[in-house]
């Protein structure tokens, strides 16, 4: 059953890879005059694709879930998997309203990426720790997860809408920013590169160091080395040693591999520069050419209208009720849990800015790529780097 969900994932995403090149297809389709967009043999093509790719990771799930005894969102890989899975649906539900084939092209990448990310955490089944036993395992997770997703096709929207609005003939913060967004995304590519790459090469480096606690522990590191534990101890011969000590509250291991991702992805955003001669952003203008940036900017909007008070719903209420009833206090500034009401209040103010203040179209744009960061930061950073009560999700 494990081996038939772990194929089954991988089918999605192939389907997810190959959808979006056939949803590439159907804008050139359009600009060439063949056919309306959203009605052309390509975009119908795309959607069906992205549809097998759907129904075969959520079979994936399914699976997944029958092989455990219990909801497959219990530890990073999982919950990472399920997130794209959710970001597919809700694409999946919004193009059926819009009829945007351009919104798979960048929708459906970002999907790619997350799926691609959570490969890279260990796949094993493991039983629950005594505070994820319990139904709201199911509630809660699931809730956050599918309200993020959600939340997320305002990403990619507010993407399309910047790269088309901003001038990319002139040096400006406007294109300056753009392009680092474009570098995360790069950076995300790294991490894979990176975890894979030293994964396959049976990399290993032990060390010996003091915990929170206090006590001595042991490190294995799958990575060099940059950033090493707290009063760490190389163990293992002819490994890299480390050029900084963390406190004990930093996941050394993690913030290395961070670091490594990082760098890697410059190096990789550079290549491409000197490939394309221009920015990431102005390459990708010829796509967005013939797109109504007002109708962007309402799938924008509606996705956070739609994707907020599912968040709501799944990270802050579900959430406080579980944390009662597994650690006797509704709330306990766990860094998990600041995190969660960070990402709820900006979109709030992203709502009463829009509603309030009239902050359309490019305000919004940029609004909708901070707070999609602001969910990475929570699921990369906050889950691998700063230790806390939710530490389990980073295995």
């Amino acid at each position: 059953m494990v081996e038939l969900s772990g194929n089954l994932l991988y089918v999605a995403f192939i389907a997810y890879l190959v959808a979006t090149a056939f949803f590439g297809g159907s804008i050139k389709a359009k600009k060439d005059g063949q056919k309306v967009e959203g009605k052309n043999k390509w975009a119908k093509l795309a959607i069906i694709i992205t549809i097998i790719g759907f129904v075969s990771q959520v079979g994936y799930f399914i699976t997944r879930w029958i092989a455990a005894g219990h909801a497959p969102v219990s530890n990073l890989f999982e919950f990472t998997t399920f997130f794209g899975m959710c970001l597919v649906g809700a694409f999946i539900f919004i193009y059926y309203i819009y009829k945007t084939p351009w919104l798979g092209v960048f929708t459906l990448p970002v999907a790619v990426l997350i799926i691609a990310y959570a490969s890279m955490f260990p796949r094993d089944i493991s039983p629950l720790i005594p505070a994820l036993q319990s139904d709201w395992l199911h509630i809660h997770v699931t809730t956050a997860a599918l309200g993020q997703a959600i939340l997320a096709i305002s990403f990619a929207a507010g993407i399309i809408y910047l790269v088309k609005a901003v001038d990319q003939s002139v040096r400006s913060k406007r294109t300056f920013w753009l392009e680092m967004v474009m570098y995360s995304l790069v950076s995300v590519v790294g991490f894979i590169l990176v975890t894979s790459g030293f994964s396959m090469a049976n990399y290993g480096a032990t060390f010996n160091y003091i915990d929170k606690e206090g006590v001595e522990a042991v490190y294995e590191y799958q990575i060099p080395a940059i950033i090493g534990p707290n009063e760490g101890k190389l163990i293992t011969e002819g490994r890299f040693e480390p050029l900084i000590e963390t406190p004990a509250i930093i996941n050394s291991k993690k913030l290395n591999t961070v670091i490594w991702s990082l760098v890697v992805g410059l190096a990789l955003y550079w290549i491409l520069r000197l490939i394309l001669r221009k920015r990431i952003a102005a390459s990708l203008q010829p796509l967005v050419k013939n797109i109504n940036l007002d109708l962007v900017d309402e799938i924008s909007y509606r996705s956070v209208l739609i994707g907020f008070p599912v968040f709501t719903l799944g990270a802050l209420i579900f959430a406080m009720i579980w944390a009662q009833i597994a650690w006797t206090r509704f709330w306990g500034w766990d860094p998990k849990e600041v995190w969660a009401l960070i990402t709820w209040l900006f979109y709030a103010a992203f709502l009463h800015l829009r509603l309030s203040k009239g902050w359309h179209g490019e305000k919004s744009a940029w609004l909708a790529i901070i707070g999609f960061f602001i969910i990475m930061f929570n699921l990369i950073v906050v889950n691998l780097v700063i230790a806390g009560l939710h530490s389990y999700a980073g295995s």
